[in-house]
């Protein structure tokens, strides 16, 4: 018989749904085929995913984000995307949806240095700071409530009053182009990629914020991203300050050594076998090709 090719524009709503179903498509979270169907695109840089992995992610995002942007979870996406309200309004339920939108908007108040919040109780209405050019706090009023209070201590605003906790703003200070701050050993920091504040309250120096997967080094901020063997610590001011052993650190770097080595040989040893074997495995797929083609030939058209 004549073999037919159709596209999928002349073919029927009911067909093009068939040939969808047929169609798997590998999710990156779960390692699992799905059809077209069950999978959802992202916006801002394409990656596809099965529809429960991204909705469940949505949900771990929003409980542990604290309002910070919900990054793509691939995280060796090129173009670190972000999800759009309305992606995270499709995977996530309404209440969860509403929670973010909250965090979200408090924690843009907490980052945002001319805004703050009314420390009183029954107001927490959002205020904006003028911040004055000598860098000492100065008086808010909440248009809310109308209290007048101190942008840094929080306490009412009176005549004279002089805020125990004003500190001079400082200016970071770089040795060798790599900014190191003032207060190295400070527990709450933000994350030199996205801003949003991390704790450290034990560990080593290597950071990597949960946020924008984004490695740094605590005490200078300075990126790790590339850097599998922690040369960053070998030298410069966090020399020996990783949080490990030297033997501890030489071990690592032995192990990432020894996985590179292993992966190479694996793929130099294989891949003469997987070019013999390409002619059967395509004979293979050929054959079961043919044989699905030939069953669908010797169907009835005819319906009882």
């Amino acid at each position: 018989g004549t073999r037919q090719e159709f596209s999928m524009s002349a073919m029927s709503p009911d067909e093009q749904e068939d040939v969808a179903l047929r169609i798997l498509t590998t999710c990156k979270l779960c390692l699992s085929m799905y059809p077209s169907t069950e999978m959802s695109r992202l916006h801002m840089c394409d990656c596809i995913f099965c529809t429960p992995c991204l909705q469940q992610y949505v949900l771990f995002a929003i409980g542990g984000g604290c309002g910070a942007p919900v990054t793509c979870p691939d995280m060796a996406c090129r173009e670190k995307g972000v999800l759009l309200d309305s992606e995270i309004a499709c995977f996530a339920p309404s209440d969860k949806v509403q929670l973010y939108q909250r965090l979200k908007y408090e924690r843009g108040v907490q980052l945002d240095p001319s805004k703050t919040w009314c420390p009183v109780l029954k107001c927490q209405a959002a205020c904006s700071v003028d911040p004055r050019s000598d860098g000492q706090p100065g008086s808010v009023l909440c248009p809310a409530c109308r209290t007048v209070f101190c942008s840094v201590c929080k306490s009412d605003w009176r005549q004279g009053h002089s805020c125990s906790k004003s500190q001079p703003l400082k200016r970071p200070s770089f040795d060798n182009g790599i900014q190191v701050s003032d207060e190295a050993d400070s527990p709450i920091k933000q994350c030199p990629g996205c801003a949003v504040y991390i704790e450290r309250n034990q560990g080593c120096a290597q950071m990597l914020c949960k946020n924008c997967k984004h490695t740094f080094c605590w005490y200078c901020l300075e990126c790790l991203d590339g850097d599998i063997f922690l040369r960053h610590y070998d030298k410069g001011p966090c020399r020996n300050k990783l949080g490990h052993s030297r033997a501890s650190v030489m071990w690592n770097r032995t192990q990432v050594v020894g996985i590179l080595v292993g992966v190479s040989i694996i793929v130099l040893v294989t891949s003469p076998l997987l070019v013999l074997a390409s002619p059967c495995i395509i004979c293979c797929i050929c054959k079961s090709c043919r044989g699905k083609k030939k069953k669908k030939e010797t169907r009835p058209d005819t319906k009882i």
